[in-house]
C-alpha cells in the first residue's frame, strides 16, 4: 500500500499540532488495526517522514515504541517491517484480553446507546457472514471488542486495547488459510450483546471467557501446525 494512503482521513488539526513520536505510533497502530498494513509490509522511513511531515529521528522513536509492542520488527540491513506474530505473541495477547475484557463486561455500565451500537456491530457481522466476507467479519469483531472496553469508561484501557487490536489484526492474517475462523465467533458475539441487554453481565462474561479460550486454542493450533507465513517477508 502506498505510504501516503496511511495518512488519508486523519484529523488534520491533530496532525498539525501533534507531530510527536507518540502520535505517529498511534497513526501506524490504528492503520494496522484497520487492516491497512499487513504482516511483512516494509515501512519506508523516507516515504513516511514525507507523508507525515516529521523528521526521521521522530519516526524512528515511533518505530521503537511499536517494536516494544511487538507490532513492528527491525531487521538489520533491511529496515522496519510490520510484524508477523507467533505462538508466544498470541498467548500474551490472550493473557491481556482475558484480564480486561470479561472484567469490562462484568463491571461496565452499558448505556442504551452503548447497547444500540453493539447491536449494530453484531448485525454487521451477521451480514458479513452471510456474504462470506472475512474482512468485514474481522472489522466487526475488532469494533465489538473495542466497544466492550469502552464500557469501562477508561481512556487508559482504550489505549491498551488499541495496541491489542493492532496485534490481533496481524494474527488474523495468519488465519487467511482458514477463512471460516471468524464465522465461529459471530454468534458468540451476538450472545454476549444479548446477555448484556438482558441485564446479565455475569453470564455475558462467562460467554466471553469461553470465547477467548477457544479462539486462542484455535489460533495456536493453526500456527503450530504450520499455517503461518514467513515473518517480515516483505511480500
Amino acid at each position: 500500500m502506498p505510504m501516503n494512503a496511511l495518512v488519508d482521513n486523519l484529523d488534520t488539526d491533530a496532525s498539525r499540532h501533534a507531530h510527536t513520536a507518540a502520535w505517529i505510533a498511534s497513526v501506524l497502530r490504528r492503520r494496522i488495526a484497520q487492516g491497512l498494513l499487513t504482516p511483512g509490509s516494509k515501512l519506508s522511513e523516507q516515504a513516511l517522514s514525507a507523508s507525515l511531515g516529521v523528521s526521521r529521528n521522530t519516526l524512528r522513536e515511533a518505530f521503537s515504541t511499536l517494536a516494544g509492542e511487538s507490532v513492528v520488527v527491525r531487521i538489520p540491513n533491511r529496515g522496519v517491517f510490520v510484524a508477523s506474530p507467533g505462538a508466544e505473541e498470541v498467548r500474551e495477547i490472550y493473557r491481556v484480553r482475558r484480564m480486561i475484557e470479561p472484567a469490562a463486561v462484568l463491571w461496565g455500565l452499558p448505556t442504551e446507546q452503548d447497547l444500540d451500537e453493539m447491536d449494530l456491530i453484531v448485525a454487521r457481522a451477521q451480514e458479513a457472514r452471510a456474504a462470506g466476507s472475512v474482512a468485514d467479519m474481522a472489522d466487526a469483531n475488532q469494533a465489538l471488542h473495542q466497544a466492550v472496553i469502552r464500557l469501562t469508561g477508561s481512556s487508559s484501557l482504550l489505549v491498551l486495547m488499541e495496541r491489542v487490536l493492532a496485534q490481533m489484526r496481524l494474527v488474523f492474517h495468519a488465519m487467511s488459510s482458514a477463512p471460516d475462523f471468524h464465522t465461529h465467533y459471530v454468534q458468540r458475539n451476538v450472545d454476549i450483546v444479548a446477555r448484556l441487554r438482558a441485564g446479565q453481565p455475569a453470564e455475558a462474561a462467562d460467554v466471553l471467557r469461553g470465547y477467548l479460550d477457544d479462539a486462542e486454542a484455535e489460533l495456536l493450533g493453526h500456527l503450530e501446525s504450520g499455517g503461518r507465513g514467513t515473518p517480515a517477508s516483505g511480500n
